[in-house]
Parts: C-alpha cells; structure tokens; sequence
C-alpha cells in the first residue's frame, strides 16, 4: 500500500509517503504565493525521492490551511485530527500534543486510538506562533534558525511583558536601546512565546504523555522554556516535529484505503 500526506500550511509545504506503514519519503519546502503549486511541488518531489509517480499511489490525503488547493488529494482532514492522529501513530502513549505553527498554536488532547477529544487554539494573535519568533528575530538581527541556540547562551534573560506580538516588538526595541546583550534579549523572546504556549495549554490540562510538533518544536530555547513553565519533559519523536501533520494526513490515507479494501 502506498500513500501520502501533504500539509499545506501558512509558511510551509510538508509531503510523507508512506511504504505499508513505513515512511519512505519526507519532504519540505516554503509555501510560494499560490498554495496549489506548493503543493504540486513538495508532492513531486516527495515522490521522487521514493523514486515513484502519482500513479503509484493509493491515495493522498491533504492538510493545513490550504488543504483544498491540493489537487492531488483524495480526502482531506483538519491538521488538529492530523497532529493528533500523527503524533499517536508515532508514540501510542502520547495524550496531548502541543502544536506550534507558523499562524497558530493548538493543543490537542487524543484518547487511546489517537482520536481527537478536545483542543484549544490561539488564531487571534500571532503572539506564541513560529511568525511572531520571526518577526522579534528579525528585529534584533538574528537569523530565527540560530535564535534558540542563542537563547540558550543566556543567563539573564529579559523580561517581556506584553501579550500582543506588536507591543512585544516595541518591547524589545527598548531593549536594545536599552544596551541589553542580544543573547539576553533573545531569551526573553522565548520565554515570551513559551509562556504564551503554556497559558494555552493549561487552559485545556495536560495528560502525560505530552509531545510537541510544529516548527516551534525544533527551537530549542522556546521548547526547555515550555517544559520549565509547565514543569514536564516532553516525548521525543522520531522524525521531524514538522512532519507531524503531513505523516498524521498519510495515515488517514492509509486507514482510507484499508476501509476501501475491507468493504
């Protein structure tokens, strides 16, 4: 059985293939400014890496915001079922799932088949987002792929107070004005966005096991802060955080087909 997922987010494109439930391919890549062609091009080259063709495949399911510019797909599902059902079929002890996006932030509880029973999501500001890391990372001239290891370098952080991503912004301009060591500053800006994270995530109660996916997941100096806010450690996963999704879509593809077959 062959079968992908493809997660078309805000910021990027994710594609897995999965081989009889084994991955076979990972890929991803920036979401251009036409989501349809971002999803055409992480899935051809997700297919190439497996060394296949659309033709091969039994079914593609789609996710993510743009989940209906995938024209390839065969079913789609919200990413909340894809994180949570990825992240269970990954560690079947996992509960809750922290998802750290782009746009959003989602906290998903699932029960013991990986189905979702409740969820809590910050869409209204981008504070606690991979996009406000972003934008404070640029404003303090740090590339946002070496920020968390700067962070990390810290040991007197900042403290940023607002809860809106534009006031934190102003906040940390004072900051710097202020003659604060960037690595300092750059703490803050983590702890701001981990403790964000956190006030959600208590908002729904956290069951052990706890994992976190999403683009946030790979910065490490927001992620230790998390774990210290809601004092736990989190699962490791064993593929990239930012597949999540993408895998999550690729297994309800998968149980599709299995459905198709046994009727």
């Amino acid at each position: 059985m062959l079968v992908s997922g493809c997660d078309i987010g805000s910021l990027t494109a994710k594609a897995v293939i999965l081989r009889d439930g084994q991955q076979v391919a990972a890929c991803i890549e920036p979401v251009g400014a036409d989501a349809s062609a971002s999803a055409a091009s992480i899935l051809k080259k997700a297919l190439a890496v497996a060394g296949l063709s659309g033709k091969d495949l039994d079914c593609c399911c789609a996710t993510g915001y743009g989940r209906q510019q995938v024209a390839a797909a065969d079913m789609n599902m919200s990413e909340i079922s894809c994180h949570g059902l990825g992240a269970h079929s990954l560690d079947e002890s996992i509960r809750t799932i922290i998802d750290i996006g782009g746009q959003d932030c989602k906290v998903i509880a699932v029960d013991a088949k990986g189905g979702v029973q409740d969820f809590a999501m910050n869409d209204k500001c981008a504070a606690g987002t991979g996009r406000c890391l972003e934008v404070l990372a640029g404003t303090i001239e740090v590339e946002l792929s070496k920020l968390g290891a700067l962070a990390q370098k810290s040991r007197k952080p900042v403290n940023i107070t607002n809860k809106c991503s534009i006031f934190m912004e102003l906040e940390v301009i004072d900051r710097m004005l202020e003659k604060k060591k960037q690595k300092d500053i750059a703490a803050g800006i983590c702890d701001a966005v981990a403790r964000r994270v956190a006030g959600l995530a208590k908002s729904v109660g956290l069951e052990e096991r706890v994992c976190v996916t999403g683009g946030v997941a790979q910065n490490l100096g927001v992620i230790e802060r998390l774990a210290g806010h809601l004092g736990m450690s989190f699962v490791d996963l064993p593929i990239n955080p930012q597949m999540v999704g993408a895998y999550g879509a690729a297994v309800f593809a998968e149980r599709a087909v299995g459905t198709k077959k046994g009727a």
